[in-house]
Order: C-alpha cells, then structure tokens, then sequence
C-alpha cells in the first residue's frame, strides 16, 4: 500500500499543542507531554558512513512527547561504511553479518534496560538493512515495528555484476530478504518511508553513482516493500526522509499509535552535552573511540561569530574516546575546538542545543588537501541531517549560493568555502532555511578548518 504525499502534515500549526507551560526565563514555554510507558523502547539504526548523532533532533522531539529518554536508544555501529564486497574482509568497514550481530546485542541491550518484551526499529539508509537482517534471522520475537527511511530495499542499482554488493538489488543479500510474495518478516508491523523523486539512491539513471547514463534497474520506489505500509513524503532528499520533522510525524504516529502531540523541540531549563570523539584511519570514516583528544567550547555571539569569554569546558579523552559533560544554556550559540591526534584543529559553529545530549559526537575535518594549498582559510558549511537542494531551499554561505552545490536532486551535504589570505579572521556567515550559523575564519596555515554544522 503506498500512501500519497497528501495525507502528510505540511507544519506543525495543524497539530494540537498542549497549553500547560514551565518558565526559562522570563519566558513561558510548552511543557513536554505526559510521560508515555505503553509505546515501545525505540532504537533508532543509522546509514552508511553515518553515527547515532544523526537521530538527535529525532530524540528531542520524541522526548518533547512524553517519550521517557531511558527507553530509548540509538546504537553507535563501530565501522560505518560497508564493504566494495560483502564477502570479503575490508579494513575499517563492516559486513551486513557484522551489523547484524551489533544491532541484536543493541535489542538485547535495551530490552534488559527497560524490561520490556519487544522494541520498536527506526532506520535511516542502509540501517533498514541491519534491521530487515535481524528481523528475518531470529530477531522477528523482539521486534513490534519496524520503520525503514530512504532504505534501498531493491538496491542502489540492481545488475548482474558485483553479486555480493549489498546494495546491489540482484545480489545476494537484497535477494535473500526479499525472496517470497511477502517481502517482509510476518508478526512484525512494517512501514516504509521515501521521498517522491529526491533521493539520489532510488534514481533510474546512474549519475548519482557515478555511471552517468547508465540504467540503475531501480526507480524512486525502490524503497518500498511488498506487505508494508508505504508513505511517500514529498520532495524530501534521501536523509531528509528519516531526519526531518515530517518524517518525524509518520515515526511516532506509526509506533505509538498517534498523532504526535507537537512537532517542535520543547528546550530544557539546563542542557548537558557529552560526546564521543572519533577518526578516520586510512582515511575511512569509522566510530571508534580516539583517545588523546581535546575539546574545549565557548559560548559566542550568534551574530558575530565571536567568543564571550573564556572556554565553558575543556577535557581530553581518554581510552573511550567520550569527552564531557559541559553544562550549557540552551540559547547560547556555541564553538567546539577539536584538536585530534593527526588531524587539523576543528572548530565547529553550531546553533542553540534546546535540550540535553549524549550524542554530540565530534569528527575532525579532513586534512587540508591540494585544492586548499592556496586558501588562506576554509570554512566548511555540513548538514549532516539532509542534503542541500537548489533551487529548493535557500543555501547561502558568506551571502552567495555555495557553487560547488549541484541543482536538482539533492546530492551535497556540505558546501567549502576558500578564502584568501587577507580574509583570515573575518566572519562567514551560513544560512540554510531559518537557521543561522556564523563562523570564523581561521588561517590555514596553522593546520586549522572551520565547520558550520547545521542542526536541522
């Protein structure tokens, strides 16, 4: 069944609000709904190359109805990417079986944490694949739902080469689970979510994975699944289906049974950050702890870029990589400083954090490269939670459209801006939709980048 894009809520200011409030400051703020036992604990699966960060705002938003922070859960896979071939060992990347075997110790895990019988699945990309593979082989008695976001359940591209690619619809491991009329696993509630036409995984043509002009084999409903509920969510790009606030809604509605109380992110009187530092060894993005890390955090003008005293926080990390708690406001705009063993010193812009976090994970920017021997500085602009589409959304970095982001289907989730010599220390500014990050540029010649990090 495949719903259309008009039954999806386009803003929150159809939804009921509830009118009790509690006070930051002088203002009057939405109290978070009523504490909920009887929706399931949710573990949400991250993509390919990706880390459990990415559901932060999902989190906030679950908690702001009344979704207990303890019963729920987002699993952190060690190595992110897949392997060129499931069937053989790949430094720093993980097989479809190694990501089974983490996300059922992850079920396991938060069953006992919570006691409950069965847990709810939410994954974005290729984190309906690890959730298919365990359902399908053993875990269907611990799971209650199962929610897939932009997952290529026929595959990126669906041919007779390269049969132990997992993403490849003709292979071996798309072609196990989705052998039989039903393609999914009975006794568990399935649906699926997926953009109309904007997700650069589910394109007939093979441009976006670097075979221009060649046919894929799949099509924009490749996400879907024969025995599910499927939902078409609009002119969303491939992140955007499980990260933004619409995907949102069709996640809890479908888990708990209905409709979300709000859609906005209720702040919290105090926040608390924490984190995880990880690296890229060989130059592959990984979520193994790096120890030896320092991360120091200023609070700075959110118009300016600059820092209003000295660092709020400063830690160095150890065997396990996490660094924190910082205890923070939540309407203060902050930069993290990372310097990390072989890497550049990052200093990362971000937004207000309205409520607490675990998850603040930190990557160090990758090493200067060739392109970049001639810049007195670079700022980087990342959304880590969808891509940038032109002309879809307004993109502009330092008051121009980034030229390095393509029109079209939204395929770019960061834009860099070089600066020349004469420009170190000025303030960049970086807007995607409402949300305002501005940075500083930093001189390159000191092994130093800039990160704009989008929130939303």
């Amino acid at each position: 069944m495949t719903l259309s894009r008009r039954t999806i809520l386009l803003g929150a200011g159809s939804l009921p609000f509830a009118v009790a409030s509690f006070q930051i400051g002088a203002i009057a703020q939405p109290a978070p709904a009523a504490p909920s036992t009887e929706v399931p604990p949710i573990l949400f699966v991250h993509g390919n190359g990706d880390y459990d960060a990415l559901w932060m705002t999902t989190l906030w938003r679950m908690e702001s109805n009344g979704i207990a922070r303890d019963r729920m859960m987002a699993i952190n896979f060690t190595d992110p990417l897949a392997r060129s071939d499931d069937k053989v060992e790949q430094a720093n990347r993980s097989s479809t079986e190694d990501q089974r075997r983490e996300l059922a110790a992850a079920i396991a895990e938060l069953k006992r944490r919570t006691g409950a019988s069965r847990v709810a699945l939410v994954g974005s990309s290729r984190g309906g694949y690890a959730i298919r593979n365990v359902i399908k082989n053993g875990g269907a008695g611990d799971v209650s739902h199962a929610v897939l976001c932009g997952t290529p359940n026929h595959g990126v591209f669906a041919t007779d080469d390269q049969p132990n690619n997992e993403f490849n619809g003709r292979g071996t491991f798309l072609r196990s689970l989705n052998e039989g009329e039903s393609e999914v696993t009975q006794g568990v509630a399935f649906l699926t979510l997926r953009s109309d036409g904007l997700d650069k995984y589910a394109q007939s043509d093979g441009r976006f994975i670097g075979k221009p002009g060649t046919p894929t084999g799949v099509t924009n409903e490749g996400p879907e699944l024969k025995g599910a509920a499927n939902l078409v969510l609009g002119a969303l790009d491939h992140r955007e289906v499980a990260f933004h606030p619409r995907a949102f809604r069709e996640i809890y509605k479908f888990i708990a049974a209905r409709e979300p109380t709000r859609i906005a992110i209720v702040p919290e009187a105090s926040v608390k950050l924490s984190g995880l530092v990880t690296g890229a060894p060989g130059g592959v993005s990984t979520n193994r702890p790096v120890a030896g890390a320092t991360v120091d955090i200023f609070r700075v003008d959110p118009d300016t870029g600059e820092r209003k005293g000295e660092a709020l926080h400063s830690s160095k990390t150890g065997a396990d990589g996490r660094w924190g708690p910082a205890q923070v406001d939540p309407a203060w705009s902050l930069e993290f400083v990372l310097a990390s063993p072989g890497a550049p010193t990052t200093h990362i812009y971000r937004s207000p954090f309205p409520r607490s976090s675990e998850v603040v994970h930190l990557r160090p920017a990758r090493p200067l490269g060739a392109g970049d021997k001639d810049a007195g500085a670079v700022v980087i602009m990342s959304r880590p939670r969808g891509y940038f589409g032109l002309p879809r959304d307004v993109v502009l970095l330092d008051g121009k459209e980034p030229a390095d982001v393509k029109p079209g289907v939204p395929t770019d989730a960061a834009a860099t801006l070089r600066l020349a010599a004469g420009e170190v220390g000025r303030n960049i500014v970086a807007q995607f939709g409402e949300e305002r990050i501005v940075a500083r540029a930093w001189p390159a010649a000191e092994n130093r980048i800039a990160i704009a990090e989008l929130t939303y």
